[in-house]
């Protein structure tokens, strides 16, 4: 009987060792997998922080629909600045193109160059926001305490799905000082 115990604990013993090594195995793949897979995605859809500048197209605007969409703002951790939209939200109607101006503040004594990057929230979304003009196109450069007011161009295609009441539009300022004069 304490042979077949002793036996029984060994070949769980066994087990639980496997199925550790198969799961730190599968959480070091992880890595690699997830790279296939996004690569895999944007060849699909274009990615929401690569949005280029859209022409100025005359849609019909539809008036009896309404959409919120909200504007946030982030800087990383290293960019040593203010950054903010002159509003927290906009209704607006499918086909209509408005402009929101972001406030952006260089907070040092020396120059740097910095960069928004995009993200939408659904990110569904980013194939039909439209941008005219915007800041996040290009590196920004500023002076040493340097305030800009950067527009924002923009409309929502009309073609898109009428679930979606609330879009999220997320930039982040990163700075690129170091990586610019690197390069």
């Amino acid at each position: 009987m304490k042979d077949s115990v002793t036996n029984k604990n060994i070949k769980l013993a066994r087990t639980l060792l496997l199925v550790a090594v198969g799961m730190f195995g599968f959480g070091y793949a992880l890595v690699p997998i997830y790279d296939v897979l996004c690569e895999w995605k944007w060849i699909q859809r274009d990615r929401p922080d690569d949005i280029k500048k859209a022409p100025e197209i005359a849609y019909k605007v539809d008036v009896n629909r309404e959409v919120t969409v909200e504007f946030m703002t982030i800087l990383n951790e290293s960019t040593p600045m203010d950054f903010h939209a002159e509003t927290k939200s906009l209704k607006v109607h499918p086909g209509e193109y408005y402009t929101v101006n972001f406030y952006a503040k260089n907070k040092t004594n020396k120059e740097i160059k910095a960069r928004a990057i995009a993200s939408f929230s659904p990110a569904l979304i980013s194939q039909y926001f439209e941008k005219i003009e915007c800041f996040c196109f290009t590196e920004q450069n500023f002076k040493a305490n340097e305030v800009k007011i950067m527009p924002m161009r923009f409309v929502i295609n009309p073609e898109m799905p009428e679930q979606y009441k609330t879009i999220t539009l997320s930039y982040t300022f990163f700075d690129n000082t170091e990586r610019s004069v690197k390069n």
